[in-house]
């Protein structure tokens, strides 16, 4: 899954954020993680079977079209190449064509990774749009100057505050299934008080 594209748009976000506030504002930082918040999402494990449909069916189908066609093309180009040799403009086109198939052929696996990345990324389009929205309202509500990637704020010897999570926000604002030791964690961090463990049942008194 591409990340680059829905973290330059948050950072994109949080500095709007940063310059329409006054100078004398605090600085708050949040960090987020679209990858924590996108696994969340009931029904979102279909995005993997489709994905394995894509490539097994419409890939496949569409490398063993590509060698055929290659195949066909450089028959033809060497059958005709004679007659092509006396018409420039024909013998250029045909060339043209048949070194886009070799390109093609000869640079599969690239081509077939950027072809999966396009379609997971439409597939993944429907969840990241509601995500970037509750992330909006996320940072707007809380008043966040500025939103990172965990990488630039975690290390071995310090962790952000959860308060500052803006994942688990995030997914509150938009109602997703969240484990209940993180909710409960992050009720802790945010000023709430600790879950109250439920009462044992009364002991029955002991027959005389």
């Amino acid at each position: 899954m591409k990340k680059g594209f829905l973290f330059a748009a948050i950072l994109l976000v949080a500095a709007s954020f940063t310059n329409s506030a006054s100078a004398q504002a605090p600085v708050k930082i949040g960090y987020f993680d679209e990858q924590s918040v996108l696994g969340l999402f009931p029904g979102i494990q279909k995005v993997d079977s489709l994905m394995q449909s894509y490539v097994t069916d419409t890939l496949q189908d569409e490398y063993k079209y590509t060698i055929k066609q290659l195949q066909l093309q450089d028959s033809i180009f060497r059958r005709d190449s004679a007659d092509l040799a006396k018409r420039p403009k024909a013998l250029e086109l045909a060339t043209a064509e048949l070194n886009k198939l070799k390109v093609k052929y000869f640079n599969w696996q690239q081509y077939q990774q950027e072809a999966q990345q396009q379609k997971q990324d439409q597939l993944l389009l429907p969840y990241r749009q509601k995500i970037f929205e509750a992330l909006k309202q996320v940072i707007d509500e809380n008043k966040y100057t500025w939103v990172l990637n965990p990488a630039a704020v975690t290390s071995p010897y310090y962790q952000p505050p959860l308060e500052h999570n803006l994942a688990i926000r995030v997914a509150k604002k938009l109602n997703l299934p969240l484990p209940k030791e993180i909710e409960e964690a992050f009720r802790v961090a945010t000023g709430g008080a600790p879950a109250k463990a439920a009462a044992a049942p009364a002991k029955a008194p002991a027959k005389k």
